[in-house]
């Protein structure tokens, strides 16, 4: 499926599964959950984008990456993450943004 909504949910589902998480695909996920309970730095930003853009790059070739944009919200002990990419044979960026807390 490659509709606006199959590719966005698949990308929020990658951003949220931890490593072995997934039974018999045990590299498919993302440290994101990880580098949450890092303290909230600018270096954690970056760690972060890397993190994110590195997922989808390995796991979501239908999403071709534009841009990332990771600020902290010290307020509320959070990320938020602003993401731009094209899917194949669209002409319009889909964006997302998410809020990345951590949970016990």
């Amino acid at each position: 499926s490659y509709d606006e909504k199959a590719v966005t949910r698949s990308i929020r589902n990658l951003l949220s599964t931890n490593h072995y998480e997934r039974p018999f695909n045990p590299d498919i996920g993302s440290n994101i959950n990880g580098l949450l309970f890092e303290p909230i730095s600018p270096f954690t930003a970056n760690s972060l984008k890397n993190e994110i853009s590195t997922t989808i790059k390995n796991y979501e070739p239908r999403a071709t990456l534009q841009d990332i944009q990771v600020s902290a919200q010290v307020d509320k002990n959070a990320y938020s993450v602003y993401l731009s990419f094209y899917i194949e044979n669209a002409t319009l960026p889909t964006t997302i943004t998410l809020l990345l807390e951590r949970n016990r």
